[in-house]
């Protein structure tokens, strides 16, 4: 379980978006600790004083400039619980557009969490915040990754080839992407 204390960003049929608050870090860092978590990040999980640091520092983070990242708790409404995270970050803020990143518990995986939540977010992303283009970036292996984004009807833009290396193995990206203009067509069509 985990404290309520922050304001809903957003909200859906399963769940809450929200700021994380200093009680979630017990949670938070229970995943975001698995090796597995890491597989397709091209890096190894953070020591537990750093994923500390940067999750104090995430707390109180602004939203306003290039580089900026909101990071936001996947709050399961039934029971409180913190399924996993998604975030948007300003990526140009000149040309209006952030890119969504989404990491979730492993054990809640399956039932359609990470989809609900980046949708989300990406609608936050868009009425909120103005973006008026939204990206992912993922590992082509990451076939769990790639289901969320095209689910969500996501465009396939780019396919980079061996476009960065972890441990000496070589990973291909994808980059999905929509306009403001198609989210909300998908939405009300």
């Amino acid at each position: 379980m985990t404290s309520n204390d922050a304001k809903p960003l957003a909200s859906t049929e399963r769940l809450i978006l929200r700021k994380f608050v200093a009680g979630d870090f017990e949670a938070y860092s229970a995943y975001r600790s698995l090796p597995e978590i890491y597989r397709f990040l091209y890096r190894d999980p953070p020591s537990p004083e750093v994923m500390r640091e940067r999750f104090d520092a995430r707390l109180n983070s602004l939203f306003a400039e290039d580089d900026d990242t909101l990071l936001c708790a996947a709050i399961r409404h039934e029971d409180g619980a913190l399924v996993g995270d998604v975030s948007l970050t300003f990526t140009n803020k000149a040309a209006q557009q952030a890119e969504v990143g989404y990491i979730f518990n492993p054990a809640y995986a399956g039932k359609g969490y990470a989809t609900e939540a980046t949708g989300a977010i990406i609608t936050l992303g868009f009425e909120k915040f103005g973006f008026h283009r939204i990206f992912a970036r993922l590992d082509s292996k990451n076939t769990g990754s790639v289901g969320v984004v095209e689910r969500l009807g996501l465009r396939r833009e780019a396919l980079l080839i061996e476009s960065d290396r972890f441990n000496g193995i070589w990973g291909n990206e994808c980059v999905y992407a929509v306009l403001r203009r198609e989210w909300s067509e998908k939405r009300s069509g």
